[in-house]
């Protein structure tokens, strides 16, 4: 498949993943929103920090790893010993879920049965809700590596499947207290990977599948298989799965380093812990409907373009230059993306919180905690883009290096988070997690500088916006500042649509500025994400 192709196709797997997520989003922000009226705090921290930290470490360690050695190199591959090979996904969380849940039960502290009762029964099926969710592996990465637009709505719809049975069961049996959640997480991953299924079933053995020349013929050459005077997985992928595991096992403590310090340490109650998971939640909202989908989908974008291990004077010269553009126009959108979240997130963090939740999420740390992480946001967006490069882009020597260096930043990493959050708060949690991404983008962008030095191309020039943005984002900062102070939040309604009209201006002037500035920019987001629904409206 040519570069351009796989550019075409990239960006419109990631542009409509990323339009699913926010209409979903909206559906299940609403609904998240009407249950925290129903719910106590100690209960919430129970359930999305404790249990869901379950879930996630295990799927995590579990899966991780091998999607990033199947979905590196061409599409083009022994796919019967790659599937074979995720399969293998399947056991490790076994092993994860029941070493995980053991300690979840007996070596944790176990909250009181009075205010959050049938906590075992949560560790039983958050640890079964992974091992299901594994099962869809094999039909994720297939989808994943041959651009499947459509699948992406698959995650959505199981979203909005758990969101629904939750306020239903929330309304009608209250009573039922974790067992609510339970169920809802068990329809959540069985949704999930019955329309990865139908959508293969439906798929193999059509005339779609038969033009795309799809490698696999069969619903049941999806399942692992022998295949007579040969290995049973491919030993290359095996050994990259296995230096990727050991870089998993260290992100996962960074990706997850709060919630692991609030679990095993007790810096926090239950209850702390529940108002800081809802911000959390709240805050990664753009992190998790743009800026995911954007790093998944361009991971298989400079992964297929480019070759792992190869310097930029072995690759083919017109690829190089067009995966340095899309790497400097990728900078560009996450970080003008992520700087006006961080201007405008400051200003308005409190009144956010007062909606969402009322005062028991805009008292207290709430606000603060929301303005810290409108900041973090920033890091996060570059983050993710120049960390996509270097993983599709590094071998497995520069992975095991890499290795070390998280396993030094993972240390240093818990360390600041007990200490600043000892100091400030829960606050402190999100200020260790700038300074973990702040490292992690200068290796990243280390590893770009020495990758690109050798060509004329400069992709980092994308983390640089023209000076006229510049100046207007500082002005919108102080103004919106100001009118929080005049405003915001306890002078009625007309004094809240006076504030939110001057963060409209503000915005307003800051989107004009960037259109007039950021030509290449926007011509790349026409042409790339938004082609063809432009094409639809004409």
């Amino acid at each position: 498949m040519a570069a351009q192709d796989v550019l075409g196709q990239t960006a419109r797997l990631a542009s409509s993943s990323a339009l699913l997520q926010v209409l979903f989003r909206v559906v299940t922000f609403g609904l998240n929103a009407f249950t925290l009226r129903y719910l106590s705090r100690e209960l919430l921290g129970v359930v999305n920090v404790r249990l869901t930290l379950l879930y996630s470490t295990v799927v995590f360690l579990a899966r991780e790893a091998f999607r990033r050695a199947c979905l590196s190199g061409s599409a083009k591959r022994n796919w019967t010993k790659t599937i074979n090979l995720l399969w293998l996904t399947v056991p490790l969380g076994v092993f994860w879920s029941l070493t995980s849940g053991l300690v979840w039960l007996y070596l944790l502290e176990v909250p009181d049965p009075s205010v959050v009762p049938h906590y075992e029964a949560g560790v039983v099926a958050f640890g079964l809700s992974a091992i299901i969710e594994l099962l869809g592996e094999p039909f994720w990465v297939l989808a994943q590596a041959h651009l499947f637009v459509r699948l992406k709505i698959a995650e959505s719809l199981s979203v909005v499947s758990k969101c629904i049975l939750t306020v239903t069961l929330v309304i009608l049996y209250p009573h039922w207290g974790l067992y609510i959640f339970c169920l809802a997480q068990l329809l959540y991953v069985s949704v999930l990977v019955m329309c990865y299924v139908i959508h293969f079933v439906m798929f193999l053995g059509s005339p779609e599948a038969t033009k795309k020349s799809f490698p696999v013929a069969r619903v049941k050459a999806l399942l692992p298989s022998f295949v007579e005077d040969e290995t049973f997985v491919n030993w290359k992928e095996a050994r990259l799965t296995w230096s990727f595991f050991k870089q998993s096992f260290l992100k996962q403590i960074l990706t997850e380093g709060e919630r692991y310090v609030m679990t095993f340490l007790n810096v926090l109650n239950f209850g702390d812990q529940g108002v800081y998971d809802i911000v959390n939640n709240l805050g990664s909202l753009v992190a998790r409907f743009i800026f995911l989908p954007i790093e998944e989908s361009f991971y298989v974008f400079f992964a297929k373009v480019l070759e792992r291990g190869k310097t930029v004077k072995d690759q083919k010269q017109d690829d190089v230059a067009m995966a340095a553009n899309v790497l400097e126009l990728l900078l560009k959108l996450v970080l003008l993306i992520g700087l006006t979240i961080t201007v405008f997130g400051y200003a308005y963090s409190q009144l956010a919180l007062d909606i969402y939740g009322g005062s028991m999420l805009s008292s207290g740390t709430g606000p603060d905690l929301l303005r810290c992480y409108s900041l973090y946001v920033l890091f996060l967006a570059v983050n993710g883009v120049t960390e996509c490069f270097t993983s599709a882009l590094m071998c497995k020597e520069e992975v095991d290096r890499y290795n070390f260096v998280m396993l030094a930043l993972s240390f240093i990493f818990l360390c600041i988070s007990y200490f600043l959050t000892h100091r400030y708060g829960s606050v402190g949690f999100i200020l260790a997690n700038c300074f973990n991404m702040g490292i992690r983008i200068a290796h990243s962008t280390h590893y770009i500088h020495h990758y690109f030095r050798e060509s004329t191309h400069r992709p980092l020039t994308g983390l640089l916006p023209s000076p006229a943005l510049l100046l207007v984002y500082i002005l919108s900062a102080g103004v919106t500042a100001f009118s929080e102070v005049l405003f915001c939040c306890d002078k009625g309604w007309m004094a809240r649509l006076i504030h939110i009209s001057a963060g409209a201006l503000c915005l307003a002037a800051t989107l004009v500025t960037m259109l007039c500035t950021e030509t290449k920019l926007i011509h790349f987001v026409r042409s790339q994400f938004l082609s063809r629904y432009l094409k639809k409206g004409t």
